[in-house]
């Protein structure tokens, strides 16, 4: 699927929930229906050289003053190849560039972009970014257990009508969800486990969670000041911004080398 295509199906159908019609009502028109699935449907086109990657995130060092960079960097730029690579489990292949912000003076005005991409789910839609600092705790199942007990029994004190706890710690105060720098990985179908650079074999860290939502659409725990009467996974919500899904609903974390920030990152999706 061209990228082009993919942008003006999703204009389509934010232009189409949010105009009014009659209960009952098809909410596209037969061309507008064409325009959407053109930009969803995947055919094969001759690649000749190179992929251009697409830019998923740009973060400053003025914005994000504990960005883990390598000396002299102040930018972060994240790229990927939008098409699934078996060896990273079927996700998008992540490159990092570090930068310094003095050097990048003069935006192209014809960046190169990929002719095709392999999935609309790995073009991000632009949008701005509003850093926010947040404090995390680690998931129940990496706690020691007799903590894990005292949090249970301390979660049966916030305990509703419906006898279930208003307050869930994994939920509420574990493991920030959406895009994060930092902070604790959000394992999920795996237990956790260690992980190296598989240039060196030192050690790695946690530096992007890239998620398909921003937050719970329930509770809404985690959602920024600014969202914090939207509740629901509407299409045109601010919780699915960036348009973006990893595997079926789940998040790709990159990791980067303890010992050289020059080393290919290390990828899981979870």
């Amino acid at each position: 699927m061209a990228p082009d295509d993919v942008h003006v199906g999703r204009r389509v159908l934010r232009e189409a929930w949010a105009r009014p019609r009659a209960e009952g009502a098809d909410l596209l028109t037969e061309e507008e229906r064409a325009l959407v699935d053109r930009g969803t449907t995947p055919y094969r086109a001759a690649l000749d050289g190179p992929v251009p990657l697409v830019p998923v995130a740009q973060i400053r060092a003025a914005d994000v003053p504990t960005l883990p960079r390598p000396e002299g960097a102040d930018l972060l730029q994240v790229l990927w190849c939008a098409f699934d690579h078996p060896e990273d489990d079927y996700s998008p292949r992540v490159e990092l560039r570090w930068r310094r912000a003095a050097d990048v003076v003069t935006a192209l005005a014809a960046p190169p972009r990929p002719a095709v991409i392999g999935s609309d789910d790995y073009l991000p839609e632009p949008c701005v970014l509003h850093p926010e600092t947040v404090t995390e705790y680690p998931a129940p199942h990496e706690l020691p257990e007799e903590l894990a007990d005292r949090i249970h029994e301390w979660e049966e004190g916030f305990e509703g009508e419906d006898e279930e706890p208003e307050i869930c710690y994994q939920y509420d105060l574990a493991v920030a969800p959406g895009w994060k720098l930092g902070g604790h990985a959000p394992w999920s179908f795996s237990d956790p486990f260690p992980m190296a650079c598989a240039e060196c074999g030192a050690g790695v860290r946690p530096l992007l969670t890239i998620d398909g939502t921003e937050w719970d659409g329930g509770s809404g725990s985690w959602a920024p000041v600014e969202d914090a009467g939207y509740t629901g996974y509407h299409f045109l919500g601010p919780a699915l911004d960036t348009q973006i899904t990893i595997g079926r609903g789940y998040t790709l974390q990159v990791y980067v080398c303890e010992a050289s920030y020059d080393h290919p990152p290390v990828q899981n999706m979870q």
